[in-house]
């Protein structure tokens, strides 16, 4: 019975399905080899040979293989249809070499989709594994590590703080970084328009634009400012306008090609929010359910058994008018097409989303996203009729404009309309405007407008430029994104990518020192020599050699520079953005607080980096590396006892201070922004509360021991000798009188899992039978005790509130629960002068021979 192995369970379950009792499906969950994480895994002097090691959690399931070969004769390697499928067979094969013994059968097949009919077909069309294809996997393994385990090192040493680096990620972290510098430096340029509401003599109403002037053809900038608008609508107010020309031309739109792995990915993001990493999940499960086609892929081309499916679908959903003449064919514009051609369709056309009902909620808007993109690809083209309406003063000096679109036809539109990552003007129907009549004008309103810095990118716009560059695959997209997130390098917010401070170190001395390995071209080039090796054209051993010959020397050069020295260039590097011109025309590297010293690039211990004066400690002036200083919030909100008080902006977010750094006093009193108060809300009535922080509350009631309210580095508490305990609201830090504290600081000793209290929480009274009744704090909740006698208080008792008659009831049932304890006998009194008992000697068990203890067999163990 043939064992056939595949990654993942879930494949393995729907596989199974297919093939029946006949075979044995396992699972290798997914790679069962790979370098270790160490220097010398890959040799470059030797050829760039390499160490494989089987990992911990894969040697059972290498193991489940093993052994069920020993019962079988041949094993056949399902696994994906791409470069990395094609690995992990030659893994598994690798890995099995001592089981698979001489005469065993050992064969690899792939399918494009989990399906009776595709598996079937597989299975009668068995090959050896593709050696090319593998070795563009190891090529790529072996640069991946190769820059990991030598770059990573160097930015350990000169940049404390960062983590690694890797070949494609650094590239990708330059694109965000460098998107993010050209916000920085936007400069937004003013200018407006003019809208006019019209009406035709019959009383509707359209909208036009201005769009010549004085006899000229407007341009975006012609109209600069407010004066220059209010000049133009006077223009328009003291004329009459007639329509000059209706021109209307029929349009057409054709449907997009259906989806590769990087237009998935960026629709996911547009319509449902989804990031890459959860798209790709979710498509997997798809996938591996049978649902659709593999999803790592280049390849727009549809099977053409699959092309007529979907036209017989749209004809009977939507009817034979939405069917084109001709099935429509989409050529592939990627070279390699990440070894698996075929686009990401349904694997069954007529499965509607609404049919196949799918539990999941990601995995349901998928496949609804899938069905329809791929069904309206080959669904007939969408047919318009677009207008142009010319509206012109008698003397021809000022010209308006008014577009419409009309669709005639829906077409591919019925099903599906691509998102867009920017918002764009949409053109409306126009009523009915005949040439000559007369416009009449409605209202004119003039806008204005400033030009917009480039939008950060979103995980769908990064896809999409990546892809234009030629930077990464397929199979990588998720991954990347995923890891500069992962090490902090870049953070998500509303769905942008914004760098983090460690991102821009990195991407800064990366570009200063090995500028050639994040260059967008010299990636692009490498990925299509990677490409080569798989289809054979190039050995990956050249491949590797030319790399690691220039990579190398790159290496040794930097291992002599100093941090300070690497820390200048950056500065240098960062400067026109570090050290934005200021609105006085003064120095912008002069410190504003000492005024003397200058300021620099510095890092922290943390790998945070920061702008710093040069005169610390002496002064001690911060902020952020983005490029914020005083004029983005930092200023004196007033004084108090004859010092400035004022809020401030540093590395770890806004802040207010007392006075300023001096010999005597180098760190003046200050204190940070509570979670949810904005910079704007502060007054200087709120900072001297904040500056005032710890807030004496009294003494406490039980033992004279001061209690305070502060704010800590996990917000605001209340303090009692060495207990602290949490308030939800930061305002209350003002306002908590003394009942309060005590109410929080009880619950505070009742909270299960707290280590117990020296003392009870409360006294009840005396037992009837003596001894105090006590409520006590326990590590697993409050409790009742009595003697030896402990009784837990239930959950929906308030300890606080508990009566000594309700203790008395808790105690007696714990009481009850024990067993009774039988009194002990008394001696009989013995007479006086009697002999003592002698005591009997124990009877010994007869002695037996100790056996020796079975020794273990030596198991000799090796790393495969």
């Amino acid at each position: 019975m043939p064992v056939v192995v595949v990654e993942s369970p879930a494949k393995a379950k729907t596989i199974n399905k297919y093939l029946g009792s006949n075979y044995t499906v396992l699972a290798s969950y997914g790679h069962v080899r790979d370098l270790p994480p160490k220097d010398g895994s890959v040799n470059p002097d030797d050829n760039f040979a390499m160490t494989w090691e089987v990992a911990a959690e894969s040697r059972k399931h290498v193991k489940a293989i093993a052994d069920a070969l020993k019962t079988d004769d041949e094993l056949i390697l399902a696994t994906d249809p791409d470069r990395e499928g094609e690995a992990i067979s030659w893994h598994l094969q690798e890995a099995l070499a001592s089981t698979i013994k001489k005469g065993k059968k050992v064969s690899r097949v792939t399918f494009n989709a989990i399906t009776k009919a595709a598996v079937t077909e597989a299975m009668a069309k068995p090959r050896q594994v593709d050696v090319p294809l593998v070795e563009a996997y190891l090529a790529r393994r072996a640069l991946d590590y190769l820059v990991g385990f030598t770059l990573s090192p160097v930015l350990w040493r000169k940049l404390p703080g960062a983590k690694s680096a890797g070949r494609v990620q650094s590239v990708c972290l330059r694109l965000i970084v460098e998107r993010e510098m050209e916000i920085e430096a936007f400069r937004p340029q003013e200018f407006w328009s003019v809208d006019v509401v019209l009406a035709t003599p019959r009383g509707t109403e359209y909208a036009a634009r201005l769009v010549t002037l004085g006899g000229k053809k407007l341009d975006k900038f012609d109209i600069p400012t407010a004066t220059a608008a209010e000049l133009a609508v006077s223009a328009i107010d003291h004329r009459t306008f007639s329509v000059k020309a209706v021109e209307k031309k029929p349009a057409t739109r054709n449907p997009y090609p259906p989806f590769m792995t990087s237009t998935l990915q960026q629709e996911a993001s547009r319509k449902y929010g989804m990031g890459a990493k959860m798209c790709m999940s979710a498509a997997q499960r798809l996938y591996e359910a049978g649902y659709i086609t593999y999803m790592r892929t280049d390849g727009i081309d549809m099977a053409p058994e699959a092309v007529m499916q979907a036209r017989d679908a749209i004809k009977s959903e939507f009817g034979a008018a939405y069917v084109p003449d001709s099935p429509r064919m989409y050529k592939n514009k990627a070279k390699n097409a990440q070894e698996a051609h075929e686009c990401i369709r349904p694997t069954d056309m007529h499965a509607t989303p609404e049919k196949l009902r799918l539990a999941d909620p990601d995995q349901r808007k998928l496949y609804d996203l899938i069905w329809k993109r791929t069904i309206a690809s080959q669904m007939a083209a969408a047919r318009m009729e677009r207008t142009v309406v010319d509206v012109l003063s008698p003397d021809g000096q000022v010209g308006l404009r008014a577009n419409g679109q009309v669709v005639l036809f829906d077409g591919f539109l019925k099903v599906y309309d691509e998102g867009r990552d920017d918002d764009g003007d949409d053109e409306g129907r126009l009523p009915q405007i005949m040439e000559g009549e007369a416009a009449e004008k409605r209202k004119v309103t003039p806008e204005q407008h400033f030009t917009q810095a480039p939008p950060r990118y979103t995980e769908a716009t990064l896809v999409k430029r990546m892809e234009e560059l030629g930077i990464g695959r397929p199979s990588t997209y998720a991954s990347v994104i995923t890891t500069i997130q992962d090490r902090e390098y870049v953070r998500k917010d509303k769905n942008r990518l914004i760098p983090e401070d460690k991102g821009r170190m990195v991407t800064a001395f990366l570009t200063n020192f090995f500028r050639r390995y994040v260059e967008y071209d010299f990636t692009a080039d490498l990925e299509t020599e990677l490409d080569d090796v798989s289809d054979g054209s190039r050995t990956y051993t050249e491949v590797l050699s030319r790399f690691w010959r220039d990579f190398s020397a790159a290496i040794a050069e930097t291992a002599e520079l100093r941090i300070t020295e690497v820390l200048d260039k950056i500065d240098e590097f960062l400067a026109p953005h570090l050290y934005p011109p200021r609105e006085d025309g003064s120095d912008p590297r002069i410190c504003p607080t000492c005024g003397q010293g200058r300021l620099h690039l510095k890092t922290a211990r943390s790998g945070g980096a920061f702008i710093g004066c040069g005169n610390y400690p002496e002064c001690r002036y911060t902020r952020p590396i983005n490029g914020a200083d005083e004029a983005s919030g930092d200023r004196v909100l007033g004084q108090d006892e004859g010092l400035d008080i004022s809020l401030k902006t540093g590395r770890f977010g806004p802040y207010v201070q007392k006075g300023e750094a001096t010999t005597e006093q180098p760190k003046p009193p200050r204190s940070s922004l509570p979670k949810g108060w904005s910079p704007e809300s502060i007054t200087l009535e709120r900072a001297i509360m904040l500056l005032n922080l710890p807030r004496a509350i009294g003494p406490h009631p039980d033992d004279g021991a001061l209690v305070e309210a502060g704010l800590g580095r996990f917000g605001p508490y209340i303090k009692h000798n060495s207990t602290y305990a949490n308030l939800t609201d930061p305002e209350e830090v003002f306002t908590i009188g003394m009942n309060r504290a005590m109410e929080v600081l009880a619950q505070k000793a009742l909270r299960p899992g707290r280590a117990p209290a020296a003392g009870p929480l409360k006294e009840l009274g005396a037992h009837p039978d003596g001894g105090a009744i006590q409520v006590m704090p326990g590590r697993y909740g409050p409790y009742v005790k009595w003697e030896k006698v402990n009784a837990t208080i239930p959950k929906t008792a308030d300890p606080m509130t508990l009566t000594i008659e309700e203790a008395l009831v808790l105690i007696a049932e714990k009481a009850g629960k024990s067993p009774a304890k039988k009194p002990a006998r008394k001696a009989a009194p013995k007479a006086e002068g009697a002999p003592k008992a002698a005591k009997k000697p124990a009877a010994k068990k007869p002695a037996t021979a100790k056996k020796p203890a079975a020794k273990k067999p030596a198991v000799k163990t090796s790393a495969s």
